[in-house]
């Protein structure tokens, strides 16, 4: 059985305590590879290498960062095959996902940061003609990244390549549910001839590997995406130590429909929305409200829709849900479902877990689950279940709909439905949370802020913001007159 080794000072190298943790594939619950179980000695080694790095690192110029970055995503993209399978191995999701959205999202960071830092520039303000006041944007020095499990090679470059671009050294850890195409990417990175020190990668659990990232002295931010409570910890022990913090966390989306909808396009899109990955995506909208005068028509097209969908085996390129991601997580969606029927929640399809055939006999698979008749803050409409399991609820009013919308502890994304512009616009003021998309789902600008409100996160990612988050602006006065 193959055992992933940690990245760290340019080479591979097994964990300081030589123990390993198993790597399940979630489609047949076997254990099909080991990854090192790292600690803080681990990270004290790759901080040491780092903080080596920086001093050429933050002065190599943003050429020839970006060209690093560019390099390694064509090594990327020449592999896509093979990281698509290793990504749909790791965490259950389909293949024809991994292959269409996962591995090809990476490849677009990776683009993306290493474009934006040749661009980006800072201000400078002429001051009444007496002094030249300007900005530099200049790298923090060594950072943490610990990214989670539901898009992991998507959401792991998301943080490193802003990071790296900037001019940081990084110390990343992936979730150790789904490893494996980071450590692909730690491969990557050599053959790429990424310097040394530059980007280390640690594999472990969270208890042990990231919380010696975010105490470390000398990291100075730290970017995490992942549960609430996870990040509530991470703010406690960070925040006292003065470290930059972006925080990425949980979220319960609501998914507003209005009878003046694009009824078609709303259908279809909110299957997606609804069940894409397994519905172990942040953005999902697994709380749908319809207006009164659409419910019942609504609730028959979308449950016939929901029954069509296949859930099987990751490699069918007909089954359009795959495993969940690991055993403790199928548990916990089926213990909401049935706090859900306890709620007074009535399934009208799904709600309960199926069982694979040849070789996903015992992979851990659930139906795409359709609930009714909640109330709109019982527990299965407050927190957050990330998976397969969405509620509908019919609302009569604006008023109504916003106070049920805004009424979870999260704020990270919205679904608005209507052809009523003036509506589209007066609800995304008012509605609370990071993203709003009208008429429309996953539609990602890159350029664009991305991140929550409330318990959904601190700070934003994506473009520029990801940009000035890794930096550190200092003014610079001139005068110009005797």
């Amino acid at each position: 059985m193959e055992k992933l080794k940690n990245y760290i000072n340019g080479i591979l190298t097994t964990a300081y305590s030589s123990n390993y943790i198993n790597d399940y594939n979630p489609a047949t619950g076997e254990v099909f590879t080991m990854i090192p179980d790292s600690d803080a000695e681990d990270v004290e080694i790759a901080v040491k290498s780092a903080e080596k790095a920086f001093e050429s690192w933050s002065e190599t110029s943003a050429e020839v960062r970006s060209g690093y970055l560019m390099k390694i995503a064509a090594l990327i993209k020449r592999d896509l095959d093979k990281f698509a399978l290793a990504e749909t191995t790791d965490s259950g999701k389909p293949l024809w996902l991994s292959k269409s959205v996962d591995i090809p999202r990476a490849v677009k960071n990776l683009e993306f940061f290493a474009s934006a830092i040749t661009h980006f520039s800072s201000e400078s303000h002429l001051t009444d003609n007496e002094a030249l006041n300007y900005t530099l944007r200049q790298p923090l020095g060594i950072v943490g990244a610990i990214s989670p499990w539901n898009l992991p090679l998507y959401l792991f470059t998301w943080k490193i390549a802003p990071a790296l671009a900037a001019g940081n050294c990084v110390i990343a850890k992936p979730s150790e549910i789904t490893p494996l195409t980071a450590f692909m990417l730690s491969e990557i990175c050599i053959e790429a001839q990424l310097p040394d020190g530059v980007l280390n990668i640690i594999h472990g659990y969270g208890n042990k590997v990231g919380s010696a990232i975010v105490s470390h002295p000398k990291i100075k931010a730290i970017t995490f995406t992942g549960g609430t409570n996870t990040g509530r910890e991470i703010a406690k022990v960070a925040a006292p130590m003065f470290k930059k913090l972006s925080l990425e966390l949980g979220g319960k989306n609501p998914n507003i429909i209005f009878a003046d909808c694009d009824y078609e396009k709303m259908l279809e899109t909110t299957v997606q929305s609804s069940f894409r990955n397994q519905g172990e995506i942040c953005l999902c909208g697994s709380r749908i409200f319809v207006e009164k005068s659409i419910y019942e028509k609504f609730r028959k097209d979308f449950v016939d829709k929901v029954k069509k969908l296949k859930t099987g085996d990751p490699l069918d390129e007909n089954s359009f849900l795959g495993a969940i991601v690991s055993k403790q997580h199928y548990e916990k969606i089926l213990y909401y479902i049935d706090v859900a029927v306890k709620e007074g929640g009535k399934i009208l399809c799904g709600g309960s877990n199926i069982k694979g055939r040849g070789r996903c006999e015992d992979g851990w698979f659930i139906e795409p689950t359709v609930i009714e008749g909640l109330s709109y803050n019982c527990r299965a409409n407050q927190e957050e279940i990330f998976g397969p399991v969405v509620t509908i609820t019919p609302f009569e009013s604006e008023e109504e709909v916003l106070m049920m919308a805004n009424s979870t502890e999260y704020g990270l994304a919205s679904i608005i439905w209507t052809e009523n512009l003036t509506r589209a616009h007066r609800l995304s003021s008012k509605i609370k949370s990071g993203i709003v998309w009208i008429n429309c789902w996953m539609l990602r600008d890159l350029r664009t802020p991305f991140g929550g409100v409330k318990n959904s996160g601190v700070g934003r990612e994506g473009g520029l913001e990801a940009l000035r988050f890794f930096t550190e602006s200092k003014n610079v006065c001139v005068k110009l007159k005797n």
